[in-house]
Order: structure tokens, then C-alpha cells, then sequence
């Protein structure tokens, strides 16, 4: 089993920016030490009213969501299991609340409120 937890939302003002950081423990000794090296990571975002809905995404290759692309930046740091997500230029169709998912191992953390707003 693999647990996520995401954090680093909050309410930001058009144009600004927010860093947001996803950290990923197991149980599973074997992966315990490289959970984001071995799995490809996912950033999911889920507006009022709105499906949940891809962002982006890193593994061997990194892909970003038309509406994000330029703006927003997923990095890693396998030495910490944290997956990254910075987010720039935000707009208030940004606003959602932001989840952190690995497809292989089914897991998905809490979420995390974004709100842009003047």
C-alpha cells in the first residue's frame, strides 16, 4: 500500500503562484525507499461542479494538460518521495481542489484546496 498526502494550497490572488508538494510512505519495505522512482505520478484537479481532471504527470516522461501547460512545473525529489507541482501565472479557472494519484498501486491522497481570487 502506498499513501499520498498532498499539501501547499491556499488562497492566491490572480497572477500568483503556489508550490505544491505531494509526499508518498508505504509499508512495503522493498519500495519504501523509492516510491516516485519506481511509479509514475500523477497531478489530478477536481473544480465545483466539475469531473476530476488530468494536469500532469511524471515518470519517464513528463506531460502537462493543454491548460496548464507553460504555467505550472511537476518536479521530484526521490531522495524525499515527494512530488512537486509549481504553479504559476494562476487564473481563477485554477481554482480546485488538487490531488496527487499513483494509477499503479490505485492510491490517491486527500486533495488540497487551490483557490485564486481577487
Amino acid at each position: 500500500q502506498v499513501q499520498l498526502v498532498e499539501s501547499g494550497g491556499g488562497l492566491v490572488q490572480p497572477g500568483g503562484s503556489l508550490r505544491l508538494s505531494c509526499v508518498g510512505t508505504t509499508t512495503i519495505p522493498s519500495i519504501s525507499g523509492g516510491i516516485f522512482r519506481r511509479y509514475v505520478v500523477e497531478w489530478y484537479r477536481q473544480a465545483p461542479g466539475k469531473q476530476r481532471e488530468f494536469v500532469a504527470l511524471i515518470g519517464p516522461n513528463i506531460y502537462y494538460a493543454e491548460s496548464v501547460k507553460d504555467r505550472f512545473l511537476i518536479t521530484k525529489d526521490n531522495t524525499k518521495n515527494t512530488v512537486y507541482l509549481q504553479m504559476s501565472d494562476l487564473k481563477p479557472e485554477d481554482t480546485a481542489v488538487y490531488y496527487c494519484h499513483i494509477e499503479h498501486t490505485n492510491s490517491w491522497g486527500q486533495g488540497t484546496q487551490v483557490t485564486v481570487s481577487s
